[in-house]
């Protein structure tokens, strides 16, 4: 019988790629002796790196070194030299309907009905959002439209023991004592989903840090926040790569975030996550929470959406969760 080859293209966000690891999985539970290549982009492939059930990696870097004409072709026979029978594309891309067609991949799978995706030939899936289901279980449909089995949608991530013991080196050196508690405090969204103030973020640190230790985790250095948290007792902050901050979280002890790719992380290494959320299904905990960690959701009411929300992401501050609220639950997480 043919070995299956099959590509899995999933060049988007840090959380995309984490909620395709059940996938990962319940393909290779599924055809034990298939050979899996994800392509990704550049910048998530340290979450990659370490997944026994991945076989190989490709990347597609469509903004940087594989921009253009003539590399996209250089892709194109790139696959075409795989001979994969299968091609999964969780996010529905032209570029990728393209080049998997011209790779002559036989069976090709995308989500929706996109021109492009009917002038390529394409299977496709549907994504209807009524019953809600969670994006991970949306993203497993695609696995099951060639028979993958049923798994539980628990996502994962791997790492070495020479990355945890660096993580720990670097926390040590910053001062924080890894014997003991730590809160990890993500206030950064990148401005993708509604998320409190900085102010309240900084408001939160002060009381946490009077019987704890807090990290804040800063995806770039922060001059505005840094100036605030200098030369206070028991905060800190770093600003790890991708890479580095996997191995960060794993030494939290809880992470209080908005819903972003950090909070995913968390999720995938089994740490605990005080998660906040806003109820329209776009950016929903039905839609977008964690999963396999034990978590606690805040979640604004939806007539906090309808009379004072702003209508847009980058400027919705949930000001209805409240900062007692989000104490509770993190001391409650750390008993």
């Amino acid at each position: 019988m043919k070995q299956k080859r099959i590509l899995l293209i999933r060049p988007d966000r840090v959380g995309d790629v984490i909620l395709t690891t059940p996938l990962i999985k319940g393909i290779k539970e599924t055809f034990p002796d298939c050979h899996l290549t994800l392509m990704i982009n550049p910048k998530t492939k340290p979450l990659l790196e370490n997944n026994p059930n991945i076989d190989k990696i490709i990347i597609d870097d469509s903004e940087g070194d594989n921009k253009g004409r003539k590399e996209f072709w250089n892709q194109v026979r790139l696959l075409r030299k795989e001979n994969f029978t299968t091609g999964l594309m969780p996010l529905p891309r032209e570029r990728h309907a393209w080049m998997m067609f011209f790779a002559l991949i036989p069976e090709r799978i995308g989500v929706g009905k996109i021109l492009y995706e009917i002038l390529t030939g394409m299977k496709t899936v549907s994504k209807k959002y009524i019953p809600l289901r969670h994006e991970a279980d949306y993203i497993y449909d695609l696995g099951r439209k060639i028979g993958v089995k049923d798994i539980p949608l628990i996502p994962e991530l791997f790492l070495s023991e020479k990355e945890n013991q660096s993580a720990k080196i670097k926390l040590k050196e910053i001062g924080i004592d890894i014997s003991k508690p730590i809160i990890g405090l993500n206030p950064i969204s990148g401005g993708s989903v509604p998320n409190w103030t900085l102010k309240n973020y900084i408001e939160l640190a002060n009381i946490l840090s009077k019987s704890n230790q807090v990290l804040f985790i800063l995806p770039n250095t922060n001059p505005q926040l840094q100036n605030e948290l200098a030369n206070k007792k028991n905060i800190f902050y770093i600003s790890p790569n991708l890479k580095e901050l996997v191995a960060t979280c794993n030494q939290l002890s809880v992470l209080f975030s908005s819903s972003t790719g950090t909070s995913h992380i968390a999720s995938a290494l089994k740490i605990k996550t005080i998660t906040l959320y806003c109820p329209l299904n776009t950016c929903s905990a039905t839609h977008w929470g964690t999963l396999g960690n034990e978590t606690i959701n805040h979640i604004a009411t939806d007539k906090y959406c309808h009379i004072q929300c702003p209508g847009n992401p980058k400027t919705c501050t949930l000001d209805e969760i409240q900062l007692d609220d989000v104490v509770t639950s993190i001391f409650s997480s750390l008993k």
